[in-house]
């Protein structure tokens, strides 16, 4: 913007040169301590949005410019010396990503661990940042970052930020900041607050005990900072706790499961989930692919599964345009999301575009636990919580020693790599069942017993399923696997699970022998085991929709050329 690029480091070194010339001379006059804190302040550009009303998908930037940027000035501010970082005004939360990043990455090369605070803005009345999110979102977002402190600064007075403040203090798992302005602007520019207004102001949030650090942002002088030190000696201490236990998710808003419920994980923006959702995707359809996100969400998905594993597609390039369309719209964006692909490639790209925190699914050990470990790192690198499906070198876990056996070792690893326990979701695979072999039968059964043992051994840890593969053998048969969906619901206690919402049933409302049979067959107790497929085989032709009279077929040889290459195609 200024055409100093290249003037960075000099710039920020020189910085660091005053700044640790006036910390002496402050030292050497006081029996105080004199910090240097390196600013790195915002930019004029966004990650989170588009500047272009005609075109969401449009970026100015990418996020490797900007993690790029940070890091530059981050390497320059921790060789001049500087005892802390300070991200400020932050108005988009992946930017603050790229610039958290950044520095955790500095810090690494250097080996040098300093405090590292993040100070965000809040624009408006909205109580929402310029990228969208609530205040308790964006604790969110950050909640997995080691950092020191979370605040707010700038556009607002203190009178206006209190609010906010004493809700970040009650939900923040870091020290708590405040820089606010000195009141607003007159016709002039000039700020009006004066330092005696803007302490009286403060004092009840510091004697309630709100507050950590405290500061001054526009319009604030030495006065206003000496007048807010007198009053902090009124101050009662605030105690910080740690992170909790809970899965904290967010999209615009925050997002997290409560005890002994369900979280709903919409399934048809997957283009394995809909296919009509694929042929929008492929013919790049983005409006109308945004519809079926907007159905799952007023149907009560909690949140989105987003995969475009599809043999036809530039899954990369989809994933990319397809959250960045998803991000321009409230009533979509306002969910967290589920990373879904089986390329990594494509992984990695959708870290790059989502500002809040969601779920990566998934990882495994089919590729081995250097690969494993290092792709659970960079998931945790950016702020995110992962799936872990039970697979290994040998293939997918069937069984319920296999899956046990998988989830220790995936779970040990994890563990000696830093993943916090409620950062994992285990994914004990659901297989199709009564598919006329055998060995199938038992695959219900392996995995609800499987996922109560998971929830034994790793309490703290979750647990999720893609559902619609049990009842894979139906398929046509909506209302039977509806039924099948209830009632393996209620049997597994999962903590979440992908699934179109539109088609939950709650299981009481089925009839007595129709539970009773789908009983029999998810937990497969039986001695002969083909007796209850047949049974479930024989309630779901009972529960097939009734079929209209069907055109009487015509013989390909009288068919014309146009119309034989059709029936190939579709067939």
């Amino acid at each position: 913007e200024y055409d100093l690029v290249e003037e960075v480091e000099i710039i920020n070194q020189a910085a660091c040169e005053i700044a640790r010339e006036a910390a002496a001379d402050f030292e050497s006059r006081s029996e105080g301590y004199a910090f240097i804190a390196g600013v790195l302040g915002p930019t004029n550009r966004a990650l989170s949005f588009s500047t272009k009303v005609e075109d969401p998908a449009y970026r100015q930037s990418e996020f490797s410019e900007f993690l790029a940027m940070y890091r530059q000035q981050a390497k320059a501010l921790l060789t001049g010396g500087v005892d802390l970082l300070l991200i400020e005004t932050v108005f988009d939360t992946l930017v603050a990503k790229s610039a958290v990043i950044a520095c955790l990455q500095e810090m690494e090369s250097q080996q040098r661990t300093i405090p590292l605070m993040v100070s965000v803005t809040f624009s408006d009345q909205s109580r929402r940042t310029l990228s969208g999110q609530t205040l308790k979102a964006f604790v969110a977002s950050l909640s997995a970052f080691p950092l020191f402190s979370l605040g707010l600064n700038c556009s607002t007075g203190p009178e206006q930020m209190i609010p906010l403040l004493q809700e970040l203090s009650a939900i923040c798992p870091f020290y708590v900041s405040a820089h606010p302005n000195a009141g607003f602007p007159d016709k002039d520019g000039e700020y009006t607050l004066t330092e005696q207004e803007m302490a009286a102001q403060l004092l009840p949030l510091l004697q309630e005990g709100a507050l950590n650090i405290l500061g001054g942002c526009c319009g604030t002088t030495p006065l206003h900072i000496q007048a807010l030190k007198k009053a902090s000696t009124e101050a009662s201490v605030r105690v910080t706790g740690e992170v909790g236990q809970d899965l904290l998710l967010s999209g615009l808003d925050f997002c997290t499961r409560k005890k002994d419920t369900l979280l709903i994980v919409g399934e048809r923006t997957n283009v394995a989930g809909s296919r009509k959702f694929a042929r929008l995707i492929k013919q790049e359809k983005w409006e109308e692919a945004l519809q079926i996100a907007r159905s799952q969400v007023q149907e009560g998905a909690q949140l989105l599964d987003v995969c475009m594993d599809a043999s036809m597609l530039d899954a990369k390039k989809s994933m990319v345009q397809f959250l960045r369309h998803l991000g321009s719209d409230p009533s979509v964006a306002k969910v967290p999301l589920m990373i879904d692909s089986s390329d990594w490639s494509v992984i990695e790209a959708a870290l790059c575009e989502v500002q809040g925190r969601g779920i990566v699914n998934s990882i495994s050990l089919k590729e081995g636990e250097a690969i494993f470990v290092a792709r659970a790192k960079k998931i945790a690198c950016h702020g995110h919580a992962m799936v872990v499906m039970l697979f290994d070198e040998e293939g997918q876990a069937a069984t319920y020693e296999r899956k046990i056996s998988i989830a220790k070792r995936s779970y040990a690893l994890l563990n000696e790599a830093g993943i916090k326990d409620q950062d994992i979701i285990f994914d004990a695979n659901v297989l199709s069942i009564a598919t006329g072999i055998e060995e199938h039968d038992t695959y219900a059964r392996d995995f609800i017993q499987a996922t109560k043992t998971l929830k034994q051994l790793f309490p703290l840890c979750h647990t999720s399923a893609g559902v619609s593969n049990l009842s894979f053998s139906f398929r046509g048969n909506d209302a039977f696997r509806s039924a099948m969906h209830a009632v393996f619901l209620e049997l597994s206690n999962l903590d979440m699970a992908i699934i179109n919402p539109a088609s939950l049933l709650d299981p009481s409302v089925l009839e007595t022998e129709v539970k009773a049979t789908i009983i029999a067959a998810l937990l497969a107790q039986e001695e002969d085991l083909s007796i209850v497929r047949s049974r479930l085989i024989a309630l779901a032709i009972e529960m097939q929709p009734q079929q209209e009279d069907e055109k009487p077929k015509v013989a390909a040889s009288q068919k014309s050329p146009s119309e034989r290459l059709y029936d190939a195609v579709l067939n």
